[in-house]
């Protein structure tokens, strides 16, 4: 692998330093630097960047940090540092559009639903939070309640934290560069070439996020936010190889 690039390394550093700030001063640091929907008083407009440095358990940046160094290496010394943070930013703003585009996909219907019923955005707020019903209320708002307190709670209170949407473009961008190149995950330790581990990966989030079953994350795990990072990443390289890069550079 050899010795380890200095965009990979300032970024490593800066993501263990958020991590440990992180352990040290919890609820502050999700309220204000974890990605919240856009919906939720939480929200500011930094954290689209700021998530990306943040990381929920030591498990969590363990692997990610790993990913980065070992794909993100390769990758940097071909693209030089300009283009590498380019396609890891791009990555991460794409995994951000991708997975608030799906919580609004599941949101809207339902919040749509319970402002039919004569409820107003405050009170659905006021309820949903506290997780308790106030009085006056028609057996149909009761029902629409219950019915719209999981959605509310995966989407407009759910935060988003870490780096991996970044990295899943820095993994597309390694695949593009290396497709024959036979790559393991730990769980199924068999090698399987870049061109066909990578997309599989990407199936399987998109499943995750659309049945709730995960195969090798946590059933917390932003699934569209993957999907989202890896495509960026994909059509990024994809136009660079087309219309900038020379072919043999990467053969």
């Amino acid at each position: 692998m050899g010795r380890m690039t200095e965009a990979v390394k300032h970024l490593l550093i800066i993501n263990v330093i958020m991590f440990f700030a992180t352990l040290l001063y919890a609820d502050q640091m999700y309220q204000w630097m974890a990605l919240w929907f856009p919906k939720n008083p939480n929200f500011h407009w930094w954290q689209i960047i700021t998530h990306m440095f943040m990381h929920g358990s030591y498990m969590h940046i363990a692997f990610n940090m790993f990913a980065l160094w070992m794909f993100g290496t390769p990758v940097e010394r071909v693209l030089g540092r300009n283009r590498f943070l380019f396609v890891y930013f791009s990555a991460g703003l794409g995994a951000v559009i991708f997975q608030l585009g799906y919580y609004y996909f599941n949101f809207l219907p339902v919040e749509s639903e319970l402002l039919n019923t004569g409820l107003s955005s405050q009170e659905i707020t006021n309820m949903m939070i506290s997780n308790k019903l106030q009085g006056g209320l028609t057996d149909m708002q009761i029902s629409a309640l219950k019915s719209a307190y999981l959605v509310y709670k995966d989407t407009y209170f759910a935060s988003m934290v870490g780096a991996s949407g970044c990295i899943m473009g820095i993994l597309a961008a390694f695949g593009m560069m290396n497709p024959e190149a036979r790559l393991m995950i730990i769980f199924l330790p068999i090698p399987i070439k870049a061109k066909y581990l990578i997309p599989g990966i990407i199936l399987l989030d998109v499943i995750s996020a659309f049945t709730g079953q995960s195969f090798f994350s946590p059933s917390n795990t932003a699934y569209m936010a993957h999907v989202g990072g890896a495509l960026t990443g994909f059509i990024i390289m994809w136009y660079w190889k087309k219309n900038q890069f020379n072919n043999n550079r990467w053969n």
